[in-house]
C-alpha cells in the first residue's frame, strides 16, 4: 500500500507544478494576443480616426497613396488636402487613389483662369469624365464661385480670378463613382506684419469709402501788376529837375512829393491866373460903382451893362486859368517860387520804375515814376481754346506758386473774347489779394480751375496708391499684414482718388505710410529671389 500511496503523491505534485505553467502560459498568449491586437487597433486609428476627429469632414494633409485607399472608406464626401506635386502641365497635381487632377492659375490672353486637367491612374481623362466646380476664399474673406467650361483636353473657368493672387481654392470634382475634394492655397502679394509693428511704422489704417471728388483744371499763369492800380507818372509839363525825393522801391503815399521840377511854362500859368485875379477884382469894383450910379440917375444904363460884361469876363478869364492849373497839377501858389512844380504820387503804392535824376531836363510826356498798389496783383492766365468752356468768370480758383511753396484763393475777373493768333490762347485773369506781397510780377503759378465736382461711391486717401510693376495699388489690411490689391483709379482731386474697379466700400488699407508697406513687399521678393 505504501507505494501506491508515494504513487499518487508525486503525481499531485507534477500536475500542480503543470498547472501553474499552464496558467503562466495562457496568460503570456492572452498578452501577446492583447497587444497585437491593441497595436493593430491604433493603427488603423491613426490613419483614419484621429485624423477624422481633427478634420471632421474627412479631410487629410499629405497623405501618400500607401496610406490612404482603405482611410478614403471612412471618408463620405471624399475630402483631401493633399501635399501637391508638379503636373506634366506645370501646375499643382493632386491624386486620390487612382483619380489625379491637376490645376493651373494660367493667364491665357491676359487674363488669369484656373485650368483642370483630369486622370486616371496617371493616364488622361477627357473634361467630360467629372464635373468641376471650384471656390476662391481670399484673405479678405471673399468669396468666388468658378464654373468650368471644356477647352480642348482640359476645363477652363468661365470667370477670370483676378490680381492679388492670395487666397486658398477648393476644388472639386464629381465624377460618376464619387466626389472628390482638393484645396490649395498661395499668398502672392502678401506682406505679413503685426498689430505692433504697423503702429511701430505709423502706418495709418482708413477706410474706403464714398466722396466728393473736385475734378480740376491746370492751367499755366503768370503774376502781373494790377493795370487798374498801376500808374505811369508824367510832368505833364516841360522843366529841369530840381530834386528827387523818392527811390527805386520805395513805399509811397497818396499825395507824397516824389521829385520837384523847375518849369518856365508853370511860371507863366501861375502869372496868368494871378494877373486874371487881379482884372476879376478891378471889374468887381469898377461893376459895384457903375451900379451905384445909375441907380442914383447919375450915369446912363449903358456904362451899367458895359461894367456887368467886363465882370463877367473876367470871372471866366479867372475860372480858365485854374483849369490850366489844374490840369497839369499845379497849385495855384507854391512858395518856392512861382515855377516849382511838385510832382506827387497819385495813390499808395510802391515805385517801381524812375527815369529822372537830379537837374535832367525832362518833357512833359516823359514817364518818370512808375507807382503800384501791389496790394493787388493779377493773376494772368493763358486758356487753350478747348478748355475755354470750363473757364468762366465767377469760377473759384486756386493759385499756387511754381517757385515756392506758396498758394492763394481767387475769383476770375476777366476771360477774353479774342483767341492769340500765334499761342492759340485767350487770356484770363484772377484778382488776387497780396497784402504780404508775396505774389511778386513774374512769378510763374499753376492755376487750378474746378471744372466738376462728382460724388463716386469708392474712393482712397491719394497718399494710399502705390506703385507694384507699374501698376496702382492699395495695400488692403488683412489678418497679420496687408495684401497688395491692383486697382483702377478714376477722378482725383490731390486728396481722394476716385477707384473704380478692384476695391469695395468699407474695405481697411494702408493710408499714410503705405510706402513702408511697399518697402516691406519688396524685401520680401528681394529674398524669395535670392
Amino acid at each position: 500500500m505504501k507505494p501506491e500511496t508515494n504513487k499518487l503523491n508525486v503525481s499531485k505534485k507534477q500536475w500542480f507544478a503543470i498547472a501553474v505553467i499552464a496558467a503562466v502560459g495562457i496568460g503570456l498568449g492572452s498578452a501577446i494576443l492583447g497587444g497585437k491586437t491593441d497595436k493593430s487597433a491604433e493603427g488603423e486609428g491613426h490613419g483614419s480616426h484621429v485624423e477624422a476627429k481633427a478634420h471632421s469632414d474627412g479631410e487629410h494633409h499629405g497623405k501618400t497613396g500607401a496610406d490612404s485607399h482603405e482611410d478614403d472608406k471612412g471618408h463620405a464626401d471624399g475630402e483631401h488636402h493633399e501635399g501637391s506635386s508638379k503636373g506634366p502641365h506645370g501646375g499643382k497635381l493632386f491624386k486620390e487613389g487612382d483619380f489625379g487632377l491637376e490645376a493651373l492659375l494660367a493667364e491665357d490672353g491676359g487674363e488669369p483662369r484656373l485650368r483642370i486637367w483630369l486622370y486616371e491612374k496617371e493616364k488622361a481623362l477627357a473634361s467630360s469624365a467629372a464635373k468641376v466646380s471650384a471656390t476662391v476664399t481670399r484673405l479678405t474673406g471673399e468669396k468666388q464661385a468658378l464654373n468650368f467650361t471644356p477647352d480642348k483636353d482640359s476645363l477652363l473657368s468661365r470667370e477670370i480670378v483676378p490680381e492679388p493672387h492670395a487666397f486658398e481654392i477648393s476644388i472639386v470634382a464629381q465624377t460618376a463613382n464619387a466626389p472628390f475634394t482638393f484645396s490649395f492655397s498661395q499668398e502672392e502679394g502678401k506682406v505679413e506684419l503685426s498689430d505692433a509693428q504697423i503702429k511701430a511704422a505709423s502706418i495709418g489704417i482708413d477706410t474706403a469709402g464714398a466722396a466728393s471728388i473736385k475734378s480740376a483744371l491746370q492751367l499755366p499763369g503768370e503774376i502781373r501788376l494790377n493795370e487798374d492800380r498801376t500808374s505811369h507818372v508824367v510832368p505833364r509839363i516841360a522843366g529841369v529837375v530840381e530834386s528827387v525825393q523818392a527811390s527805386l522801391g520805395q513805399t509811397v503815399k497818396k499825395g507824397q512829393v516824389l521829385a520837384v521840377i523847375a518849369s518856365p511854362a508853370a511860371s507863366e500859368q501861375r502869372s496868368e491866373l494871378q494877373t486874371a485875379q487881379k482884372r476879376l477884382a478891378l471889374a468887381q469894383t469898377t461893376f459895384e460903382r457903375e451900379k451905384r450910379l445909375w441907380e442914383q440917375k447919375i450915369s446912363a444904363e449903358q456904362d451899367y451893362l458895359q461894367a456887368g460884361q467886363a465882370l463877367n469876363e473876367a470871372q471866366v478869364a479867372v475860372a480858365n486859368a485854374q483849369q490850366k492849373l489844374s490840369a497839369v497839377g499845379l497849385a495855384p501858389g507854391s512858395s518856392g517860387g512861382l515855377n516849382r512844380f511838385e510832382l506827387r504820387a497819385p495813390f499808395d503804392g510802391v515805385v517801381i520804375e524812375k527815369h529822372l535824376s537830379l537837374g535832367e531836363a525832362v518833357k512833359e510826356d516823359a514817364a518818370v515814376f512808375t507807382v503800384s498798389d501791389l496790394g493787388q496783383v493779377w493773376a494772368e492766365i493763358n486758356v487753350p481754346a478747348k478748355d475755354l468752356p470750363l473757364v468762366r468768370v465767377g469760377e473759384k480758383v486756386s493759385i499756387k506758386a511754381t517757385a515756392f511753396d506758396a498758394s492763394a484763393q481767387g475769383t476770375i475777373t476777366f476771360v477774353g473774347a479774342l483767341i492769340g493768333e500765334q499761342t492759340r490762347m485767350a487770356k484770363a485773369r484772377v484778382v488776387l489779394a497780396n497784402p504780404q506781397g508775396a505774389w511778386r510780377p513774374g512769378l510763374f503759378v499753376n492755376v487750378e480751375v474746378i471744372a466738376s465736382e462728382t460724388a463716386v461711391p469708392v474712393s482712397v486717401a491719394s497718399d494710399a496708391i502705390q506703385s507694384v510693376g507699374d501698376k496702382p495699388v492699395v495695400f488692403v489690411k488683412v489678418k497679420d499684414g496687408f495684401v497688395a490689391q491692383p486697382v483702377q483709379l478714376g477722378r482725383s482731386d490731390g486728396k481722394r482718388v476716385e477707384v473704380l474697379q478692384g476695391l469695395q466700400a468699407g474695405a481697411a488699407y494702408a493710408a499714410a505710410g503705405s510706402f513702408v508697406v511697399k518697402s516691406e513687399l519688396g524685401k520680401a521678393s528681394a529674398e524669395h529671389t535670392h
